[in-house]
């Protein structure tokens, strides 16, 4: 039950390396049909053509909800903490905000920063495969129709203009969530629950960590969310940023920067600042 969705041109293709397959439909009605997209997968003869990431929009262009879980690395609590910054402890209740989905934009799209305190933040995204509600943690990924990179770009002053600090809005200004390359079924990233997600600014490596070490991992955060609201089919899931965000070393992005984030099985974005 394999496959990896990119969005090309609004509509969903297969995508493999470069090659792709197209699937005649748009990529929100692709998320629909998984019974089709698998059977496509396993038939898939000779490609429809080649594809650059410059190409490809958001995987999941218009999600009904978009969740993200803030503070879900011991690491990135700490050096939060240490800069005064939304300081708590790690056994708290979940910080769960949204990111609304004008914000979503493609793997190598430019992000257009607004003042100077813009910050990166790469994550893991969950998109969800199936209607749930009150799921129980061990049936979770059973519900997961794939996962994406995310770049959680955020606005720090307005995040923090008021009190208490208004999360959503923030983190979600025009281009502020990159996301693809695309959307890859679980079953093709060996361990889901641990894979490697790092970030570099203009080559250096800022982040370095795995999903293992989420304090609040993927079955528990779906597990979570479905006990308050029912999730449809795409939507998304932020899950998190380990340490070495800018806020924390007072390093904020500025126009000319380059955002590469990666993770196992994945791929990466390459995203531009201006």
């Amino acid at each position: 039950m394999s496959f990896r969705l990119a969005n090309h041109d609004g509509q969903a293709v297969l995508l493999e390396g470069q090659d792709y397959w197209k699937l005649g439909i748009d990529p929100m009605g692709a998320l629909t049909r998984p019974d089709d997209l698998h059977r496509r997968w396993d038939s898939r003869g000779a490609p429809d053509g080649r594809v650059t990431p410059a190409e490809l929009g958001p995987p999941v262009p218009a999600p009904r909800q978009v969740f993200a879980y803030g503070l879900n690395y011991r690491d990135h609590v700490r050096e939060m903490d240490e800069v005064n910054y939304l300081a708590r402890t790690t056994n708290e209740a979940p910080v769960v905000f949204t990111k609304f989905p004008s914000c979503l934009i493609g793997p190598t799209a430019p992000v257009k920063l607004v003042g100077d305190r813009c910050d990166y933040e790469c994550e893991l995204v969950v998109v969800i495969g199936t209607e749930t509600r009150d799921v129980d943690q061990s049936q979770v990924w059973d519900r997961v129709a794939g996962l994406m990179i995310g770049q959680d770009i955020s606005d720090r002053a307005l995040q923090t203009a008021a009190t208490p600090p208004q999360f959503s809005l923030g983190k979600s200004r025009a281009t502020f969530g990159p996301t693809g390359p695309a959307l890859v079924s679980p079953d093709l990233v060996g361990n889901p629950d641990d894979l490697a997600i790092c970030c570099r600014i203009n080559g250096e490596l800022r982040q370095d960590s795995r999903t293992s070490l989420l304090m609040r991992p993927v079955p528990e955060m779906v597990a979570h969310l479905s006990s308050i609201l029912t999730l449809n089919p795409g939507d998304l899931i932020f899950t998190g940023t380990p340490g070495g965000v800018g806020q924390a070393r007072g390093i904020y992005l500025k126009p000319g920067d380059r955002i590469v984030s990666e993770i196992e099985g994945l791929g990466s974005l390459d995203n531009p600042c201006i």
